[in-house]
């Protein structure tokens, strides 16, 4: 069978995308591996399949897979991306589009070839988590923007230990049984910082994890009074926005801006 795919990326964080609205293919999580692998297939951190919305609660629907194989609730670079793939493959021609995850329906909106999307509501919301590691005792914060992050404060980002502390934190009891992603992040100046995420499901650090920025600015919000928007610089150098609503300890109308970009268009034999 021959799948038609674009490969794409928002800020470094790649992905492949097709149709699969007829449910012609099965996503299984090897499948899945296969086509993320960088050396013998087309390489990526996900994958993401259209498919039609059921019960007419959105415009469309997709299915989102981690690197590993995994099924991932939701992804903020992977739904921009999205949003301009349904824009280019079915001809949507709205301003905004509106599709389902697992995490609940999501809305896109098109600024030239930048896509701002508003999250669904933050929750699981802890602040000052004291975490034993083989390094020592860390203080650590976490909030769920669609997939749960925990987020790290640190001097200097490109020093921070991603490759050692990431896998370690991401399988911590304290976020047991599924784990979650690992942000560490740098204040640069007020409404300004910088983030390097460490990804559930991919198993490794990405150039750039949406909700993961997400997660990393409503914290610095919180805990450094950082009003809305805040910056992020992310590991592959682009910039990417997070607004929000704050009352209180609770974000409303959470969107994060960024860009999408379409890097070439394929097929191969599955």
């Amino acid at each position: 069978m021959e799948l038609r795919f674009w490969k794409m990326n928002g800020a470094g964080n790649d992905f492949i995308l097709f149709d699969n609205r007829k449910g012609s293919v099965k996503l299984e999580p090897a499948l899945v591996r296969r086509l993320c692998d960088r050396h013998r297939g087309v390489g990526a951190d996900g994958v993401i399949a259209l498919r039609e919305s059921e019960g007419g609660r959105a415009d469309w629907a997709w299915e989102f897979y981690n690197s590993d194989g995994s099924s991932g609730e939701m992804c903020g670079n992977g739904a921009r991306c999205f949003a301009r793939y349904v824009q280019r493959v079915t001809g949507w021609d709205r301003p905004v589009l509106r599709f389902e995850t697992l995490a609940g329906v999501v809305e896109a909106r098109y600024e030239g070839e930048q896509v701002t999307v508003r999250l669904t509501p933050p929750t699981d919301l802890r602040l000052h988590l004291s975490l034993a590691l083989s390094t020592g005792p860390v203080e650590l914060h976490a909030i769920n923007t669609g997939v749960p992050h925990a987020v790290l404060f640190v001097s200097d980002a490109d020093r921070a230990a991603v490759g050692r502390l990431g896998p370690e934190i991401r399988w911590h009891s304290a976020f047991a049984p599924r784990g979650t992603n690992v942000n560490f992040v740098q204040v640069i100046e007020p409404g300004r910082i910088r983030v390097r995420t460490y990804e559930r499901g991919v198993e490794g650090e990405t150039l750039a994890c949406g909700t993961g920025v997400t997660a990393s600015a409503l914290i610095a919000a919180l805990l450094h009074q950082f009003s809305s928007p805040v910056e992020v610089r992310v590991q592959g150098g682009d910039s990417l926005r997070v607004s929000f609503h704050r009352q209180g300890d609770r974000f409303e109308e959470v969107h994060l801006t960024g860009p999408a970009e379409f890097v070439f268009e394929g097929s191969l034999v599955i």
